[in-house]
């Protein structure tokens, strides 16, 4: 059974943008943390293992919120989501940032906001607003000249550009089909599930996380709990709280902020000084992400709330 929110607009309004900020920071920080557990863990182990401690953290948050299982209608979404945003992807992701620079990186994964918005507009109805469309186009033409800046000239091995565009695709796909679910469960609900469900199709990676384990440094090792904990557990429930009051397509657009915060944290904890036409993308994509979040103020005609308890229906 579907839910509305009762809280006032100006309320979620100030919630959902919080929102909307943890999650890029959140999502930021992570390519440098895959980068540093990368050298020690396989593309599967680092999945799994951040998977795992991701599903413990969000299921202890589910308990004591008291929530049960979500509603029959939200598990098409969590499953689908499961096994491509949180398990396809976060595989692709490990195993493209060990190919490419963070640079390649960040520009062919963000062909996944157009493709967002692309079958948000045709399969969730949401149409395709101009601001969105000309705020996406800016924001990409950042991405690029971020990513070319710092990708030695366009130099990148052609599997780490494919594992990119599988990244790309099924964070796409994933978006598109966890809106519908939260219409049916709370966000937490749909973290805690998706989690799980990429945990459990991660398993084969388990003895290459156990090896991993053993001989990987401490350092290696907190990165992969924090990749569970903060861009994971943390930042796809503050994703999922955000997409329930919001469009996708404009949801997708605001990652494209994620390359200039991934630039400035690059420079901040790994003394890497970017360059002006670094400077001048990271500029482009906050410009074309302000623009695509001006569009239409009206909500959703459906917008899920969290409440104490979800029962099957």
């Amino acid at each position: 059974m579907a839910y509305t929110a009762a809280e006032p607009r100006t309320t979620a309004d100030w919630r959902t943008g919080a929102a909307v900020v943890v999650t890029v920071l959140a999502w930021a920080s992570a390519f440098i943390s895959i980068r540093s557990a990368g050298q020690y863990f396989t593309p599967g182990a680092l999945a799994l293992g951040r998977m795992l401690v991701a599903t413990v953290a969000v299921m202890a948050l589910l308990l004591i919120r008291r929530e049960g299982w979500p509603a029959r209608g939200a598990w098409p979404g969590i499953v689908t989501g499961g096994l491509l945003w949180f398990g396809v992807y976060m595989v692709a992701l490990n195993w493209a940032e060990q190919k490419v620079d963070a640079g390649t990186a960040a520009m062919v994964v963000n062909i996944g906001p157009i493709i967002i918005a692309l079958m948000s507009g045709l399969l969730l109805r949401e149409g395709f607003p101009r601001p969105l469309m000309i705020g996406m186009a800016v924001s990409f033409a950042g991405a690029v000249v971020v990513g070319y800046s710092q990708s030695r000239g366009g130099d990148a091995p052609v599997l780490g550009v494919l594992l990119c565009v599988v990244a790309a695709v099924t964070y796409a796909c994933g978006v598109v089909v966890q809106k519908p679910a939260l219409r049916y469960a709370s966000a937490s609900q749909v973290t805690a599930f998706s989690c799980l469900v990429a945990t459990i199709a991660c398993l084969p990676f388990s003895g290459q996380l156990l090896d991993g384990l053993g001989s990987a440094p401490a350092s290696a090792t907190v990165n992969m709990v924090y990749l569970g904990l903060v861009p994971t557990a943390l930042a796809f429930t503050t994703w999922a709280y955000a997409l329930a009051r919001t469009t996708a397509g404009k949801m997708g657009a605001t990652t494209y902020v994620v390359p200039a915060i991934v630039v400035f944290m690059s420079w901040l904890f790994l003394s890497e000084v970017p360059g002006w036409w670094t400077v001048a993308g990271g500029l482009l994509c906050l410009a074309g992400v302000a623009v695509a979040r001006r569009g239409s103020s009206r909500r959703p005609a459906a917008v899920p709330a969290a409440r104490p308890d979800h029962g099957t229906d």
